[in-house]
């Protein structure tokens, strides 16, 4: 019976498209990264280090090889990436992308569906600039225009500050870790803190929504009851056209999952 038909009641129609529209599968956001091959002042070539704030994040790649760096409580890391690789990490970890052959391609999934371009992101630039919100954001942000000259020189230039912030921190965290990574995150986390309320929104209405229908659902087959089941259906979205220019990489990103 189509939605077209009359008798399908309204009702049922309302529910199928809100269990629908509370995104993908586990309120996950997804986006294609091809990593940048920018060589930088060490010799290794890729994108911004940076960490999310309330967010995991996972990476399934799908081609070429390169490596991930990271910063976290077990202090520096470097995790080999290649086809068939997946990986991922918690909030606050430091992650930098090396692109070794220049074909690094990675499907990204990220928890928290809408967060990650609600400002989730903190870019690694130096201490004195994460701790000023005005600084952080003109460097943070690309400027406004399709001269794609202009926008990878901003992102790269964005990628360098980002390294030196990476490096500084690098250094301090191999005799200081505890310390080195309590001040990136209070400056972190206070980036960040006017998100919240747009987030706790963005939550609510996604994961969380998907987690109360599946308690609700399990409750109702406990009790033999298949109601859950009489909103099936399915929805499907294409990408958008053209691809963005991100932190790590030149993103493909789909409606409501961009990141």
């Amino acid at each position: 019976m189509t939605t077209d038909d009359p008798g399908t009641d309204a009702t049922d129609r309302d529910a199928t498209a809100l269990a629908l529209d509370r995104g993908l599968p586990g309120g996950i956001a997804v986006s294609r990264l091809r990593v940048y091959d920018w060589e930088a002042s060490d010799g290794l070539r890729g994108g911004s280090p940076h960490l999310h704030t309330a967010s995991t994040e996972g990476y399934v790649v799908v081609g070429g090889h390169g490596e991930v760096q990271t910063l976290g409580s077990r202090g520096v890391e470097i995790t080999p990436l290649e086809p068939g690789t997946i990986a991922w990490f918690a909030p606050g970890t430091v992650h930098r992308l090396i692109n070794s052959d220049g074909r690094l391609d990675i499907v990204t999934l990220m928890s928290n569906a809408g967060l990650p371009e609600a400002g989730d992101a903190v870019i690694t630039f130096p201490l004195e600039v994460l701790r000023d919100p005005e600084r952080y954001r003109e460097r943070a942000v690309l400027p406004t225009t399709d001269d794609p000259i202009r926008l990878e020189s901003a992102a790269r230039a964005r990628r360098d500050l980002a390294l030196a912030g990476f490096a500084e921190l690098c250094d301090r965290a191999a005799t200081d870790l505890t310390g080195t990574l309590h001040d990136l995150h209070a400056a972190a986390a206070a980036l960040v803190s006017r998100h919240i309320p747009q987030w706790q929104r963005i939550v609510a209405a996604g994961p969380v929504a998907q987690t109360d229908a599946t308690i609700a659902a399990l409750s109702q087959l406990a009790q033999g009851s298949a109601a859950s089941l009489e909103t099936a259906g399915i929805r499907a979205i294409q990408p958008e056209p053209v691809e963005r220019w991100g932190m790590c990489g030149r993103l493909t990103v789909w409606e409501s999952t961009a990141h």
